[in-house]
């Protein structure tokens, strides 16, 4: 399902915050200048740095963050609402009732959890499976749009209301959008996004379920499309070095062969976050 085509150089761009998120990747960062290792690792630091969150009152109450998982080179990401009781104590998304039809639908579309990256607009759980509020909600939105930006996923499922109107920027229910794909861009990559109902709304409803089993199937048609036109960027001309001054090159016979070939890259790694 993976297709290693070219991809358009993007940006990593965070909002300046009070949050200290490092800039994690130069303006001509992509997937053909950085290798998946490093970008995984990239995505790491913003991980450690969500761990000590405390940008909200979640983090007094919460067992653990729940920042994501599964494949950081994936093409296919979602976003669903907030961690419930079983991800808080796990620290890993979508592992109750909802979790495993959301498996049991990608195994229908022939992928596996470990094929996608899963996440929520909030990291931490609300504290008795409550709404999140839209202060946690834009606490949380620096790691959501850095995990965008460093994964740089082709097709964003939507799970329910929240993820929906947030991404979209709108406050457009998921009943009239579901199973209608459009292209957005967030941060400064263009996406395809394509909203669903959220699993946990089909697990009692036999019509919602049959709904999102359609839409689901639809998601590899999706992907077949590839990514979308990406925003132009500008490119940022480095500052000229000063040269040194007056400095003879040291040649001796323990210097590396400037003619030797170079050693070949290694090969890209299969990458899961966790």
């Amino acid at each position: 399902m993976k297709k290693h085509g070219d991809r358009v150089v993007r940006p990593l761009r965070v909002p300046a915050t009070t949050l200290s998120i490092p800039r994690l990747m130069s303006p001509l960062a992509s997937r053909s200048v950085i290798s998946a290792t490093e970008r995984r690792e990239r995505l790491k630091a913003v991980y450690e740095q969500a761990k000590t969150c405390t940008r909200c009152p979640l983090h007094q109450t919460r067992t653990t963050v729940v920042f994501g998982s599964g494949n950081a080179d994936a093409d296919l990401m979602f976003v669903g609402e907030a961690p419930g009781a079983n991800e808080d104590k796990q620290g890993l998304p979508f592992v109750g009732q909802a979790g495993k039809l959301l498996s049991k639908l990608l195994t229908e579309i022939g992928l596996d959890r470990s094929d996608v990256f899963i996440c929520n607009t909030v990291k931490c759980r609300p504290p008795n499976n409550r709404d999140p509020h839209p202060h946690e909600i834009e606490s949380c939105n620096e790691y959501l749009r850095s995990q965008v930006e460093l994964i740089q996923p082709t097709v964003i499922c939507t799970l329910g209301n929240f993820s929906t109107k947030l991404l979209r920027g709108d406050t457009t229910g998921i009943s009239r959008l579901h199973g209608q794909p459009e292209v957005r861009t967030i941060g400064a990559r263009a996406i395809r996004l394509y909203p669903l109902y959220h699993p946990a709304a089909a697990l009692y409803t036999p019509s919602t379920l049959e709904v999102l089993r359609a839409d689901f199937h639809r998601i590899p048609d999706l992907l077949a499309l590839g990514a979308p036109e990406q925003p132009e960027v500008e490119e940022e001309v480095p500052e000229p070095e000063e040269p040194l001054a007056d400095a003879a090159p040291d040649l001796t016979a323990a210097d590396e062969d400037l003619t030797a070939a170079p050693a070949p890259e290694p090969e890209p790694l299969q990458l899961g976050l966790f």
